[in-house]
């Protein structure tokens, strides 16, 4: 099993990952996305298994020296892991909630489908197209500034025609998920403004990197 986000489920579903990985012969883990260490995975199977992949490690150039520092962020993820993902998971719940509540035509959430720490957003299509919500989302305007007195990039990922997605990590807060839905907020409203006063597609301002 590609174990990258296995913790992720198992919190989501109140389980110990073992009873999900309980039919799998191997198991990778990932300890640089929701645990949040800059870099490292373990792999996890039958002792012959670990030992023939130890080996094909080594012929393929993959050793590494000193990489206890490596080991420690990735200890200190693992043990922090539930806290950490059950936060990951409200706060993309929130994003969630935040969007229906905001009730824009430009975008909607199936807020059952949110069960972790990602977000899928559909995006009707036509304008602004998930790539263009996307580059407003991450540039700031004067307009901003002024409106809201805040200067709030946020990334996100166009992952499909009708799709975007947001993801939570450690680093993102409660309180910068609520300065997202905010500049969500700001950018469906000048959206909005431009198409009723028949501007067409355009940048919903004037942007400034």
């Amino acid at each position: 099993m590609d174990g990258a986000r296995l913790l992720n489920a198992a919190v989501a579903q109140a389980v110990e990952p073992a009873q999900i990985t309980q039919h799998c012969d191997s198991v990778s883990l990932c300890f640089s996305k929701g645990l949040g260490a800059p870099a490292g995975a373990v792999l996890a199977g039958r002792r012959a298994f670990v030992a023939e992949a130890w080996r094909m490690r080594k012929l393929l150039g993959g050793g590494m020296r000193q990489a206890g520092v490596l080991a420690a962020a990735a200890r200190i993820g693992l043990e922090q892991a539930e806290e950490t993902l059950r936060r990951d998971h409200s706060n993309a719940r929130r994003f969630a909630r935040g969007i229906q509540e905001l009730q824009s035509p430009l975008c909607s959430v199936s807020l059952p489908a949110v069960e972790t720490n990602m977000v899928m957003v559909a995006v009707p299509g036509g304008w602004p197209s998930p790539a263009e919500l996307c580059a407003y989302m991450r540039a700031v305007s004067e307009e901003e500034l002024a409106e809201t007195g805040h200067a709030v990039s946020v990334l996100l990922f166009p992952w499909a025609a009708h799709t975007l997605r947001a993801v939570w990590h450690r680093d993102v807060s409660a309180h910068d998920t609520e300065l997202a839905l905010n500049k969500l907020g700001f950018v469906a409203r000048k959206c909005q403004e431009r198409l009723a006063l028949g501007l067409g597609p355009g940048p919903p301002s004037a942007v400034r990197h």
